[in-house]
């Protein structure tokens, strides 16, 4: 099974008939590509080489994961821990065993360095890989480790206590040659020495916490009075995050790119730099979008930074991977910002253009092997861009979290050249305890124009439904003018969306496009609705196929398209231009390959109801509202009221008509609820873009109750005697031979209406 789903996978871009198939077998074993997916490695794993029997990961989510699966290629058993909440998670599912430390809260399961030891004895684990983040940089609990015999995978607790103290670090970086940012290099005691610091500095200062890290305790200030308030509020935040309230002040450099190298140490005084990251897309000071190598770097600084982080870590007697930051300005002058010694969440791009495996080579430096390459080994292979998918929504600050289940969850894996690190999987929880992170999206090209055109289209095919997602952002971020031609900083967020992020602006021919997807993919489903298992539908009102007239509304503009179907290619014309649209209109679904005028487009339709109201995944997520043209004057006459007024979530609307009447209308679907009435039967014919069906109407009891603009509303009184949940009362509006329902979920009238 595996074996064909590879074989179905890797060669559906190449055939794009076989493209559905590959989206349907990637759903239908997201456990095995959670396991498999593509890592663009060229390590060599030695079955008979000797590391660990057993190791434990500290950790959980993609990061744990991502370590199981090199354990398992060098042949070893692994121990997940998780807080209860995570019991059904997919590092749990992946490791050969699994210890509960603790309940939600990360303070008592994650971070319970007693619950932690005690799975350790339990499970008779060699070895604890800490991932990132949690324990992975904390020195008490690397020595404990090591008091009891267990090996941590990562350097020893002199360099974890020397470069997590952002003081300690900056003189060690200094003796070591290191070109460190110009500040002042004690602990600032107070707000007034802070600001006589900074005087002497020189405005703009940065103000830091000592133990900080992920952009917590720091802040930017420009003059003395922001000095005071930066002061205040670091040194609260560094001391609920980090527990240490110390702060150091720097200059603070404008523009400034964010370049970081990656090093990679054993402990036989072998030392290498693995080329750089460029991390400068950023929000609130956390990484959105890196990519490697950087397009700014020459041969001559790439160099000049690499030896300098290598100096670095020797100088503390590094062993294992690690990673040196750098701020580098508009003259490449490149500035020691600290170092972190762990694996950093953005290490696969590393692997993708060095072809190394980074939890490897740390798990071989950890029992004690030799580095395997020289410095000369080391290449830069093509190009790997990697976007960090967050549960968040984009448009509030640029990501603020969101929690929620994932309904529907699918990986872009059938696209060449993807990867993708997660530890969720479909039915997932993104809960209020842990980080937003949904996945790392890699993408590799043989060079940056590919790497960023896999990654726009893994953008595109990526599935997430259930909770808000940032994938409208990343994607506007890396199609960006800007972005494309390499001029990025540390500032590029807030430069290019001063504003805020605002979703994309569509061009004319993007609009154009949409407006004939969207009108498509509605004449689709009106197609779809004359089908039952297979067999026409008996309808009383033939639906016309050619030169339909739909009316479309598009943000606050409305659009007249003309559509004609001929198989499964639509011609739509849109503002006197006509469009061909192919696809296979699978509207089961999640995705949909369309072809407009030959240009490939992936969609997906993320909702859609019987009113014509549909939401596209285009670009962006884009709402539209599709009806036929001949009920617009319709839709304006009812009582007055705009499509705001009445429009709400799972809201019917129904025109009924009299004898004779065959008119377009349109629907709004609804929740099935039992009637109960009383006196009479009335059979009304509804009319549903010109599909007529005979529906009996249970007993209504019909009592008029005041006059509205010469009309009679009417009002359905239902009997009690039902104890399901039953609808709002129905109003209905008539003149003359026709009769219009208004049925809503939330029976919303404007007060100026209810008379």
């Amino acid at each position: 099974m595996a074996a064909s789903l590879r074989q179905v996978v890797a060669g559906s871009w190449r055939q794009p008939e076989r493209h559905l198939l590959a989206l349907q077998c990637a759903a239908r074993h997201s456990r095995w590509c959670l396991i498999t997916s593509r890592t663009f490695y060229t390590a060599e794993y030695d079955p008979n080489e000797k590391t660990f029997e057993k190791l434990l990961i500290a950790n959980r989510g993609e990061i744990a994961c991502r370590v199981i699966k090199t354990c398992k290629k060098m042949g070893i058993k692994t121990v997940a821990i998780h807080s209860d909440v995570d019991s059904s998670a997919v590092h749990v599912k992946m490791a050969d065993e699994a210890v509960c430390v603790g309940p939600a809260p990360t303070s008592k399961s994650y971070l319970n360095m007693d619950a932690i030891m005690e799975a350790i004895k339990k499970t008779r684990a060699q070895a604890v890989h800490p991932g990132y983040g949690f324990l992975s940089e904390n020195k008490e609990f690397a020595r404990r480790l090591a008091s009891e015999g267990v090996t941590f995978i990562g350097p020893d607790t002199h360099a974890i206590q020397a470069m997590g103290d952002k003081i300690e670090s900056k003189l060690l970086a200094k003796n070591a040659k290191v070109n460190t940012i110009p500040g002042f290099d004690g602990v600032v005691k107070d707000a007034d020495e802070a600001v006589r610091i900074a005087r002497e500095i020189g405005y703009p200062v940065m103000i830091k916490a000592s133990a900080g890290g992920g952009g917590k305790g720091m802040r930017i200030a420009w003059d003395d009075e922001e000095t005071r308030e930066g002061f205040r509020f670091s040194s609260q935040e560094a001391a609920s995050s980090f527990g240490d309230d110390r702060l150091l002040i720097e200059k603070f450099i404008d523009n400034p790119r964010h370049i970081e190298i990656q090093v990679l140490a054993d402990k036989h005084d072998n030392a290498l730099w693995l080329n750089e990251r460029e991390c400068s897309i950023q929000r609130r000071n956390q990484k959105v979008v890196e990519e490697a190598p950087s397009t700014f770097l020459d041969a001559e600084t790439r160099r000049a930074m690499g030896e300098q982080a290598v100096a670095l870590a020797k100088a503390v007697k590094y062993s294992s991977a690690g990673t040196v930051e750098f701020l580098v300005d508009t003259k490449k002058n490149f500035y020691f910002l600290e170092m972190n010694t762990r694996l950093q969440v953005e290490h696969p791009i590393t692997e993708c253009i060095t072809g190394l495996d980074l939890v490897q080579e740390m798990i071989r430096v950890a029992k004690g092997y030799p580095l395997r390459h020289k410095q000369a080994d080391i290449p830069i292979n093509g190009w790997a861009v990697e976007c960090r998918v967050y549960a968040e929504d984009p448009y509030k600050s640029f990501g603020l979290p969101s929690i929620g289940r994932l309904s529907q969850y699918q990986e872009p894996l059938h696209v060449s050249n993807v990867r993708v690190d997660s530890g969720i999987q479909e039915g997932s929880d993104i809960s209020i305890y842990y980080d937003p992170m949904i996945s790392k999206l890699i993408t590799y090209g043989s060079d940056r124009a590919e790497a960023l055109q896999r990654m726009e289209e893994a953008l595109d095919n990526y599935v997430i439904r259930g909770v808000t997602h940032n994938i409208a952002l990343l994607r506007e971020v890396i199609i960006h003018p800007r972005f494309v031609r390499g001029d990025v900083s540390t500032k590029f967020l807030p430069d290019v969306y001063p504003d805020g992020f605002q979703g994309h602006k569509l061009t004319d021919l993007e609009k154009r496009e949409l407006l004939a997807i969207a009108a498509s993919l509605y004449m689709a489903e009106q197609l779809r609705s004359q089908q039952f298992l297979g067999s026409p539908r008996i309808s009383l009102a033939k639906l016309d196929l050619n030169n339909r007239e739909l009316s479309v509304q598009l943000g606050d503009g409305t659009y007249s398209v003309t559509v004609s179907n001929n198989g499964s290619t639509f011609s739509v014309e849109v503002d006197g231009m006509k469009l061909n649209v192919t696809s296979e209109w699978n509207l089961a679904s999640p995705l949909s390959s369309v072809t407009i005028d030959g240009t490939q487009r992936t969609i997906q339709c993320l909702s859609r109801d019987a009113a014509g109201n549909i939401s596209i995944q285009f670009l962006g997520t884009v709402p539209l509202s599709i009806v036929s043209s001949t009920c617009v004057p319709l839709m304006k006459s009812w009582l007055g009221l705009q499509r705001k007024d009445w429009i709400c979530p799972k809201q019917l609307l129904l025109i009924f008509f009299g004898a004779g009447q065959m008119n377009k209308a349109v629907a709004q679907l609804s929740p099935s609820f039992p009637f109960n009435f009383q006196a009479f039967k009335v059979n009304f014919r509804t009319v549903v873009d010109e599909q007529c069906y005979t529906t009996p109407f249970p007993n209504p009891t019909i009592s008029p109750t005041t006059s509205f603009t010469g009309s009679t509303i009417w009002r359905f009184k239902q009997n009690q005697t039902n104890k399901k949940p039953t609808p709002s009362p129905k109003i209905f509006h008539g003149t003359g031979p026709t009769a219009e329902v208004l049925s809503s979920a939330c029976s919303y009238l404007p007060p100026s209406k209810q008379r």
